[in-house]
């Protein structure tokens, strides 16, 4: 299996996080990289450097303001008076009926941040361009012939929107595999295993009947991102039935998460497309620091061989999974599933 990583996105190692109430240190830390690297390594999974992508590529899902302001952002909030050493919004526009402030960073910031989970550093434009740069290159690895390929992606991206960064994430760099497959297959399906919601994954191709989006996680009621991942979200207009949330309780164990992987790849066998991206957050383990859920190393191992066995091309995109050594062996649990080696 090909596997692709970028060393400039340890570039990206954001500090500030704002967690009820408190200021902390922010859990999407470039140390990340070294635990997931380090589960590759285990199994014997070199990592290949991925070339730079076409800008279409990204323009597939981000608008050029977004991508203009994730580009500029931190050089522009240097030239502010008394800035902080990272872009952090302290104000959050309501969009339907605004207008966009142009000539303000800070307005920009408030425009393009839906919260403060992301901030933008001096190297954050840099990495998350390289992260959109392996999940390219691994969906041209798939679409080359290889059955199954991995990003190793981070900032991750899949509660980004079109033109929307948040919780953690800055390029939706799931959304941008999609769009790479969909230059092939006339359908594309994810199945999002991040304990997260993917709101910004269901954002871009709600209103889409090409790609069908699968998001298994934990009840938003109690958990972020709050206001979307609800089991009546279905889609809209030509995408009304192609999106499906499987929200579970935050004490959800082994069998459940399983038995809706199940449901979920029930739901994409029957739209049958010719390829699928997985989302694959590793936080659901039942050590992450962000305690969503409580799946064990064999829950993954068990995943990983399900969406293997079930032969569709697969581009698995790197999502949350946080700062614990366990992370090195979930990673290695799920692929050792997927490789057929456990």
């Amino acid at each position: 299996m090909k596997c692709f990583y970028a060393p400039e996105t340890e570039a990206h190692d954001p500090q500030f996080r704002l967690t009820h109430g408190r200021l902390l240190h922010n859990a999407e830390q470039a140390e990340r990289a070294r635990l997931l690297l380090a589960g590759l390594d285990r199994l014997g999974l070199a990592t290949e450097t991925p070339p730079e992508a076409p800008r279409a590529a990204l323009e597939a899902v981000h608008t050029a303001d977004f991508l203009d302001f994730l580009e500029h952002a931190w050089d522009e909030w240097q030239k502010l008076p008394n800035c902080g050493p990272e872009v952090v919004p302290n104000v959050f526009a309501q969009k339907a009926g605004s207008t966009y402030p142009r000539d303000s960073i800070v307005g920009r910031a408030g425009w393009h941040m839906g919260d403060t989970s992301a901030p933008i550093g001096p190297g954050s434009w840099q990495a998350t361009r390289r992260a959109a740069d392996c999940a390219v290159a691994a969906a041209g690895a798939v679409l080359a012939g290889d059955p199954m390929a991995y990003a190793l992606t981070r900032p991750p991206g899949h509660h980004s929107t079109a033109d929307t960064a948040a919780g953690h994430c800055l390029m939706n760099v799931s959304a941008i595999a999609v769009e790479r497959l969909r230059t092939r297959h006339a359908r594309v399906a994810t199945l999002d295993i991040d304990v997260h919601h993917g709101n910004g994954t269901q954002g871009v191709f709600y209103g889409r009947a090409d790609v069908q989006t699968v998001s298994i996680h934990a009840d938003p009621a109690s958990y972020y991102p709050f206001f979307v991942g609800y089991a009546h979200e279905t889609g809209e207009g030509a995408g009304e039935g192609f999106n499906l949330n499987i929200p579970l309780p935050r004490t959800t164990t082994d069998d459940a998460w399983l038995a809706a992987i199940e449901t979920g790849l029930a739901r994409i066998a029957a739209f049958a497309p010719g390829a699928l991206v997985v989302p694959l957050g590793l936080d659901a383990h039942e050590n992450d620091p962000l305690a969503g859920m409580k799946i064990s190393w064999d829950g993954f191992r068990e995943a990983g061989k399900m969406i293997a066995a079930a032969g569709y091309p697969t581009v698995l995109v790197q999502e949350g999974g946080y700062l614990s050594e366990d992370l090195t062996t979930s990673l290695e649990s799920f692929l050792s599933g997927a490789l057929g080696r456990g």
